[in-house]
């Protein structure tokens, strides 16, 4: 499956007791009839880019296809995002926005 979102932001996720994994946050804007949505992959297994859009591979075969001028949220995931954020430290997980200027290419997804 490949999605497409409007915006997208990386995370990354820690704790004491797992590995660190890398996921990418998307959203989506939503229409008239529809509201906007997003959606948290299943953890980045590879990424490249393919001129202006980096392609992350997921742990469940999807394919985030995300344009390197979307990079963000809207104002609904942003509030999505900042919950999950304060649930996980309430948890002993930590969640990280990564910047925009991250080095995907570089970054170790194993």
């Amino acid at each position: 499956m490949e999605y497409c979102p409007d915006k997208w932001v990386g995370v990354k996720i820690s704790s004491a007791n797992t590995p660190t994994i890398y996921k990418i946050f998307a959203c989506w804007y939503g229409g008239f009839f529809n509201g906007d949505s997003w959606k948290l992959n299943s953890g980045i297994t590879k990424a490249t880019l393919i001129d202006d859009t980096f392609h992350f591979e997921g742990a469940s075969g999807s394919v985030y296809i995300c344009n390197k001028d979307s990079y963000g949220t809207n104002g609904y995931g942003a509030g999505v995002l900042n919950n999950m954020v304060q649930n996980a430290d309430n948890n002993g997980i930590t969640i990280e926005i990564l910047p925009e200027d991250t080095k995907w290419l570089e970054l170790n997804y194993e």
